[in-house]
């Protein structure tokens, strides 16, 4: 495993259709996700920043290339333990939330370990619903919730798990600015307190602003990073990127 990496990939490439429709999506992109960091990946609509994160989180096959979580590569698993994996040592945080309406949150949050028939560890499980902020809410559904609690429900269940990784698709898209600082807030105690690494796609420069590196695509490929970031350096370096989309 390279040192310090919670993921990794390695010349990942993804291609889409064939022929007139042929898209490549990823064109050969190898990166290292550092643990116990915050990475944000940002790039113009079409850049593959969805793409990647799903395929070095397991969710997609790449077309060629090969990505790892921890030391564990992806591509040598059968479908069986791709599932376990993702299930034990990934948490996913998605934008429309996937909560369970059946369920109560506390129910949402320990489900992945009822799944793996696993009891979660009481210190642990308290410390994230303190961080979440909803020990008066846990036995509400989710229809008793406003979004922003919702998805702080999904985060928290995220979590349960001590997975080496946590991979957050636009996690703030379906949220207002309020709920989407709390999310974020929590987000960055995660790591900054729980010891987590969080890999985000966001079109935000604001959310981004809370990583602790900013890798940006464009073309399915890295184009450039920006180190312990803010809203404005980001947003300079989107426009950038975004200008030269247009005029290419």
């Amino acid at each position: 495993m390279t040192r310090g990496a919670a993921a990794r990939a390695v010349e990942l490439t993804k291609i889409y259709g064939q022929g007139e429709a042929r898209v490549t999506a990823l064109a050969g992109v190898t990166v290292s996700f550092h643990a116990g960091e915050l990475t944000a990946i940002m790039g113009p609509s079409g850049s593959g920043k969805s793409t990647l994160m799903h395929c070095v989180a397991g969710l997609d096959t790449a077309s060629s290339g090969k990505s790892w979580i921890g030391d564990t590569e992806l591509s040598a698993l059968s479908d069986d333990a791709l599932t376990i994996l993702r299930r034990d040592r990934v948490g996913f945080v998605f934008q429309a939330f996937n909560l369970l309406p059946t369920l109560t949150a506390i129910e949402n949050i320990v489900l992945p370990l009822d799944l793996a028939g696993r009891k979660p560890d009481p210190a642990h499980a308290d410390a994230i619903i303190d961080a979440i902020g909803l020990r008066d809410r846990l036995h509400h559904r989710p229809g008793q919730l406003s979004g922003g609690q919702q998805q702080r429900v999904a985060c928290a269940r995220a979590l349960i798990t001590k997975p080496d990784v946590i991979f957050a698709d636009e996690p703030t898209g379906a949220l207002d600015s309020r709920s989407s600082a709390e999310l974020l807030s929590l987000l960055r105690r995660s790591v900054d307190e729980l010891r987590q690494t969080v890999v985000m796609v966001t079109h935000d420069p604001a959310a981004a602003a809370y990583a602790d590196r900013v890798l940006f695509l464009a073309d399915g490929q890295i184009v450039g990073e920006l180190l312990k970031p803010d809203a404005d350096s980001i947003l300079d370096r989107m426009r950038d990127l975004e200008h030269r989309a247009v005029t290419v």
